[in-house]
């Protein structure tokens, strides 16, 4: 099963239709690291990563992994790690996963700028949640937290961003 994403922030998956947010500047084939574009395509779902201390472990046949609090996603084009999840001290190299608000407490890696990784082609681009405050984000895809749950349940290995 492939989930479709589609302007200006539908979500379908099965027969299911779900407002999402996506990229405050919209969607493109031509994504930039911090334009808040969302990249246009098709890509695999990689895996889920959910803070243990805020989420119970969530049922799904992707690979899953826990949050630890020196977890970030480097969007340092200069550094060897660019577009990788790893754990540092050095917070200032990308996007910290363990945050404050709840956005990341689950989120699904979207397979974009992957392999091979392209320095500034942009990078932590996820399926997470949405916050109530907000209308669109800077680049990811992101839905309330019943609906990732309900995306979880099925065996979804792809999403299609048109």
């Amino acid at each position: 099963m492939e989930i479709l994403i589609k302007t200006p922030g539908i979500i379908k998956f099965g027969k299911y239709y779900f407002k999402c947010l996506i990229g405050k500047n919209g969607i493109t084939f031509n994504k930039k690291e911090g334009d808040l574009k969302t990249p246009k395509g098709t890509f695999n779902l990689r895996y889920v990563m959910y803070r243990a201390d805020k989420i119970k472990k969530p049922k799904t046949k992707l690979p899953i992994f826990k949050i630890k609090k020196k977890h970030i996603c480097c969007d340092n084009i200069e550094d060897s790690n660019y577009n990788k999840i790893f754990e540092t001290n050095n917070f200032d190299l990308g996007e910290r996963l363990w945050r404050n608000d709840s956005i990341y407490d689950i989120l699904i890696v979207i397979g974009y700028n992957h392999l091979p990784v392209i320095k500034g082609k942009g990078s932590a681009i996820f399926l997470h949640l949405s916050e109530k405050t907000k209308n669109s984000t800077e680049g990811c895809i992101a839905v309330r937290k019943k609906i990732m749950f309900n995306i979880l349940k099925y065996d979804v290995r792809k999403i299609k961003i048109t």
